[in-house]
């Protein structure tokens, strides 16, 4: 089932390139913009881009003498978008490909399909200064999630994200966005389903609420850099964006909320991020806080002994990086990591240090990253992780 979807994702993808390419001009084609095409009679528009990353990674804990490695394909994506009858009423739909994106065993929830749609929203820009999106998309939790995969400073997303994370969602959200002098405001809010994206049964509990409050006190970004990782237009003049985000799921069955098992029992889930960016001539620094927690606490089951069986994944978490891009397009970056666990549900706290050296050919549309990371676990040996990534994006 699996590889008769991807197939048919290809087919699509092949089928649209050459009845475009037949029946539209191109008005822009760049490398790393896709392919865009705009009907005759500008009724809709059609952008389509394709992109992946080869990533070779290996690790060997403190004092081994056994290093393990092996390359994958991390992630493989095709994504379309433009406009549908008015430029107010946008659309993006954004496929995953690779063994990474699909993930996981098929679940019962989700139809024992093979998970490949990431984006299927539409977005009414119902004023100059507030628009609704509707459909399956990111709800908008911690800064470090919402910046594409493409557009990392490191290899991959911190351990905080990893734990923590909102990710995708069906439901609706209302963004809106206005000024105080300099001053740049916004608000979102979020009303989704509360299981993650592809879920096909009824809805567990509740509803999933989120809401997030941004404040960028000099002004907006150059092409919206406070959701780029590095400072890649190198802003002249400083560019601060800091924000906090309140999600609440109630009933959540799921470890993470919308990631991981689904549990026996439900709990009602209660997420807090916090987080800034900062951008000037080449320098980027980005820092976020998140904490967790469960109702009734984090364990829904123990074993005979007493162990822990089902637990959602609650607890504290901080990460702080920063990086600068040389004139040569070089950047070098450090990261720091912490994770603590609610004690209850018995898991280890962890540490990352994390050194990375990338190279920004065309952006992060043709890039090669790479990063050493130290793992510091309690009572554990220390583990030693390289990895090295080429992303490229059409």
């Amino acid at each position: 089932m699996q590889k008769q979807l991807q197939r048919a994702c290809m087919l699509l993808f092949l089928y649209f390139s050459f009845s475009a390419a037949q029946a539209q001009s191109v008005n822009s084609s760049k490398f790393g913009k896709g392919l865009q095409f705009v009907a005759a009679d500008s009724s809709f528009s059609f952008k389509m881009s394709t992109r992946f990353q080869l990533l070779y990674a290996g690790n060997a804990d403190e004092g081994s003498s056994q290093w393990n490695d092996g390359f994958q394909v991390r992630r493989a994506r095709l994504k379309f978008e433009g406009f549908a009858y008015n430029p107010a009423l946008t659309y993006k739909i954004e496929l995953g490909l690779s063994n990474r994106d699909i993930g996981g065993e098929p679940l019962k929830q989700q139809s024992f399909a093979s998970n490949i749609v990431l984006d299927a929203v539409a977005r009414w820009q119902a004023t100059p200064h507030l628009s609704v999106w509707v459909g399956q998309t990111k709800l908008p939790g911690n800064r470090e999630r919402v910046v594409s995969s493409q557009k990392m400073q490191f290899v991959d997303r911190s351990l905080l994200n990893s734990r923590f994370n909102l990710d995708r969602d069906m439901g609706v959200q209302l963004h809106h966005e206005h000024e105080v002098g300099t001053v740049v405001l916004r608000e979102i809010g979020s009303v989704a389903m509360g299981e993650g994206r592809n879920i096909t049964s009824n809805n567990t509990g509740g509803y999933n609420y989120t809401a997030r409050f941004e404040v960028l006190p000099f002004g907006e970004f150059e092409g919206e850099g406070d959701y780029v990782g590095s400072d890649l237009v190198r802003e002249q003049t400083p560019k601060l964006s800091l924000a906090a985000s309140y999600n609440y799921n109630d009933g959540a069955i799921r470890e993470q909320g919308q990631l991981g098992d689904f549990l026996s029992a439900p709990r009602d889930l209660q997420t807090v991020f916090i987080d800034g960016m900062f951008k000037y001539r080449g320098f980027s620094s980005m820092a976020e806080y998140a904490t967790s927690k469960a109702y009734d606490g984090p364990v829904v089951s123990r074993n005979a002994d007493g162990s822990v069986n089902e637990a959602f994944v609650t607890g504290q978490a901080f990460n702080v990086q920063a990086g600068y891009l040389l004139k040569t397009n070089w950047e070098v970056a450090g990261r720091y990591t912490s994770y603590n666990p609610a004690a209850a549900t018995m898991r280890s706290s962890e540490k990352q240090y994390t050194l990375g050296l990338s190279k920004y050919i065309v952006g992060h549309s043709l890039k090669v990253q790479s990063d050493l990371t130290l793992t510091d676990v309690p009572a554990e040996d220390n583990n030693y992780q390289f990895r090295l990534q080429l992303e490229l994006a059409l």
